[in-house]
């Protein structure tokens, strides 16, 4: 029998020769402060797989059980699995093995390139960065290249996709995302989780919803073909930019079928480079999106097992100590005054979700500058975004947004001033806060915050070449002892 994850439910993860079993562990469900539109999803993905398999010819165990060891000991006989997705589990599956009770651990056929494959391709190189795993991704899947060249020249068109949104739009003109209809499993789900919620058994964060992402293989598909059809057009120029208006822009939404594992990534990479071959979509958009879905999200997945267990735990700055403040860490997002901030931590509470840019320029780069504890961080938003998982936050937490790492993931800190989010967005048109300004009471935080951040951390940053100008900088700012003073005494209160 296949006993398959919550995040192994797509046509690519076999069914065992006796069948499969699905499990729902109350515990696990229980065990972190999750995000209540994320249990719903888990749970509502999980039950439509055990539906269409009870549909179909083979056969289905479904367990609803307190712990996976109470539901592995009353399945009664050893069982096989897919490498898991996270060191925890990883860590419990082999306990299994070794007990017998799990009699095979196969490699995933979630990600396009297996772990010891990785481990072979990383060999002794000192850091293994994201755009030389690209690069071989590209060769080895055949995707926009023509022998061992780029199509179009170049193998990144970031440059073509740094686009501010349009000026005086509220929102892109492109067909919103595919929305999924609910049904009787999702009504279930959400009786379940309002009766756990009152018993105690869960303590959910963030506001329940209508369900806005796939959580079934057609459910999946429909979104790649809308994607792909409708609005991967207008993705790359504008996936930099944010608008409070339009939350999704022209993202995909597949993050969470993806990481469900209700979409095969090569399949979906192959889908987009098609639509480039059939003059249905820009090189620019195309390339941006396969760059994110075999490039970056790929990556992330092999340099988590690679950095090792403790990678998340990394605080190489050292002053970043900080607790969450409660105001943050409950998606409060009405006590912030801060447009970009409120929106972003808004968007958050209201949907589990914001897309790349608010993600690592407003929320994480409000925490670096504030000095968040980098592993907290890390749960937080592996907990509150319906995409989180132990696998997908810690490089892009630990390692990008937060630097914590020394510089093993990223070569200068992703953190900005106001001037940034008035160039990307829409927010400070609107806002009490001047990003021009750094001292007073309509001073930015994010442009004050941008320059306490790097006097605090300027003795750590001496050595980083790209670091070089705002550190000469600082100098030369006479208010720099008023600006460290001001942001020094705003402490955790929400700006």
């Amino acid at each position: 029998m296949r006993w398959l994850f919550a995040d192994q439910l797509g046509p690519h993860f076999d069914v065992g020769r006796d069948g499969v079993l699905l499990v729902e562990s109350r515990r696990a469900l229980a065990r972190r402060r999750f995000h209540r539109q994320k249990l719903h999803l888990v749970l509502s993905a999980l039950r439509h797989r055990a539906a269409e398999l009870e549909g179909s010819a083979g056969s289905v165990t479904v367990l609803r059980t307190d712990t996976y060891a109470e539901a592995l000991e009353q399945v009664g006989q050893p069982v096989r699995v897919y490498e898991p997705t996270s060191w925890g589990a990883d860590a419990f599956v082999r306990r299994l093995h070794a007990s017998g009770q799990v009699e095979g651990i196969d490699p995933t056929p979630g990600y396009s390139f297996g772990r010891e494959e990785f481990a072979a391709w990383a060999g002794g190189r000192r850091r293994v960065r994201m755009e030389e795993f690209y690069r071989f991704q590209r060769l080895r899947l055949d995707l926009l290249v023509e022998g061992e060249h780029p199509v179009g020249g170049k193998w990144s068109f970031d440059e073509a996709n740094r686009e501010p949104p349009p000026k005086g739009a509220e929102r892109l003109d492109v067909p919103p995302p595919y929305r999924p209809r609910e049904d009787e499993i999702d009504a279930q789900v959400r009786e379940d989780l309002d009766r756990w919620t009152r018993d105690g058994v869960l303590d959910p964060v963030g506001q329940d919803g209508p369900r806005l992402f796939a959580v079934t293989r057609r459910e999946a598909l429909a979104a790649l073909d809308r994607f792909v059809t409708r609005r991967l057009g207008a993705f790359g120029p504008h996936e930099d930019a944010m608008l409070r208006g339009d939350w999704a822009m022209a993202h995909s939404l597949l993050s969470v079928p993806l990481n469900l594992g209700l979409l095969d990534p090569v399949e979906v990479a192959e889908r987009a480079v098609r639509a480039f071959h059939d003059g249905d979509a820009p090189l620019e958009s195309v390339e941006g999106f396969v760059r994110q879905v075999v490039g970056w999200r790929e990556y992330v997945w092999h340099v988590y097992w690679h950095l090792g267990r403790t990678y998340r735990r990394r605080n190489a700055l050292g002053v970043a100590r900080g607790p969450l403040p409660r105001w943050f860490d409950e998606l409060d997002a009405d006590a912030v005054d801060a447009a970009c901030l409120s929106d972003a931590l808004g968007g958050v509470r209201d949907r589990g979700w914001v897309h790349h840019i608010p993600r690592l320029m407003v929320l994480g780069g409000w925490a670096a500058q504030r000095g968040y504890d980098p592993d907290a961080l890390t749960e937080w938003f592996q907990t509150r975004f319906v995409d989180g998982y132990d696998w997908v936050m810690p490089a892009n937490v630990v390692g990008m947004s937060q630097h914590a790492d020394g510089g093993a993931m990223a070569t200068k800190p992703y953190v900005s001033g106001g001037a940034y989010i008035d160039r990307m967005s829409d927010y400070c048109g609107g806002c009490r806060y001047d990003p021009k300004k750094r001292t007073g009471e309509d001073a930015c935080p994010f442009t004050a915050g941008y320059w306490a951040y790097v006097d605090r951390n300027a003795a750590r940053l001496e050595g980083n070449h790209r670091m070089a100008r705002p550190l000469q900088q600082r100098h030369r700012l006479a208010d720099l002892a008023e600006v460290v003073a001001q942001e020094r005494a705003r402490g955790d209160d929400p700006p």
